[in-house]
């Protein structure tokens, strides 16, 4: 039995993992200061005895009693809707929370995850996106708060690593969908599954021929707990290497709830990247092989009735 951290545990991502090393028999540490993560994505945990939740912010000072194996850093607002309104605490919780996890892994001897994302790349210039590529990224544009704050924190893990030797796993996430997603998280799946399901239109920014690659949370979940048992401690991207245009997803979208909805047409956001396809040649050689195996269909039918519950509550 391992006992593994998880910063940002309540969040979408986060409690799936928890979730995950729980089933495998481990002690699961969830720290979260529920700005953005939700309590009831973890309420089902707590009966479980090896399950402990610590609310604080992670800049702060992390105390945690007793030894621990693994640190996953998962601690960050994800969204557009939230990094907009959330600036300052993005950038803090990417530099200082970093720091503070960090530290917290040097003292405990334990392997540190951060959670990247394929937003390090901007508006890239290469595609599809390899590790090697460094980015296309406006750092004054208002993503900038997101974007910047996580290439500081793989340079601070980075830094970590080679000065104090601790064990760093960077795991680069791209678009990822699934149950436990916020209906009003602002990104295009709850977007537009929600729009879609009320009969309202589906919002498309652009002409929607900006292309992304969307991965089901389980499949990320597999590939980001090989990824923390591997050898490899460079980046690696975790996504659906399966590209699509934004208004192909939403007829997509609109198939597969049975909606009336039409697609209107909205502004383009600044920075807005054209394109996101993650080369995953690096995964499946360093991780036994990974690759996406739920399709798109199934995952977006699972998350469709999830969404469905909350719509008919909301």
């Amino acid at each position: 039995m391992a006992r593994v951290l998880i910063t940002g545990g309540a969040g979408f991502i986060g409690s799936h993992l928890c979730e995950r090393f729980l089933n495998e028999g481990d002690e699961v540490i969830c720290v979260d200061n529920l700005i953005t993560g939700n309590a009831d994505n973890i309420a089902h945990l707590f009966p479980n005895k090896r399950f402990s939740f610590i609310p604080q912010d992670v800049t702060n000072y992390i105390y945690v009693k007793g030894p621990v194996d693994s640190i996953l850093h998962f601690a960050s607002p994800a969204s557009p809707v939230d990094y907009l309104e959330l600036p300052i605490q993005t950038l803090k919780v990417g530099s200082l929370g970093t720091h503070k996890a960090l530290g917290l892994a040097k003292e405990k001897g334990a392997r540190f995850l951060l959670a990247s994302t394929s937003e390090v790349y901007g508006d890239p210039l290469i595609h599809p996106q390899k590790e090697d590529y460094w980015g296309n990224v406006n750092p004054i544009g208002p993503r900038g708060v997101y974007d910047e704050a996580k290439r500081f924190a793989e340079a601070m893990t980075m830094a970590y690593h080679r000065t104090h030797k601790v064990e760093t796993r960077i795991v680069r996430i791209f678009n990822t969908f699934g149950p436990r997603m916020r209906l009003r998280d602002g990104r295009v799946v709850p977007n537009f599954i929600a729009q879609a399901l009320r009969g309202e239109d589906v919002t498309v920014y652009g002409d929607g021929g900006q292309t992304r690659s969307f991965c089901f949370v389980n499949d990320l979940v597999e590939g980001i707990t090989r990824l923390l048992r591997s050898d490899h401690d460079g980046p690696v991207n975790i996504g659906n290497p399966r590209e699509m245009t934004v208004l192909d997803f939403a007829k997509l979208i609109i198939q597969l709830t049975g909606s009336k909805s039409k697609i209107a047409f909205k502004p383009l956001p600044v920075d807005d990247p054209k394109v996101r396809q993650p080369d995953i040649t690096l995964a499946r050689r360093v991780l036994n092989n990974w690759e996406p195996r739920v399709t798109l269909e199934e995952g977006l039918r699972q998350t469709i009735s999830y969404f469905a519950d909350k719509v008919q509550k909301s």
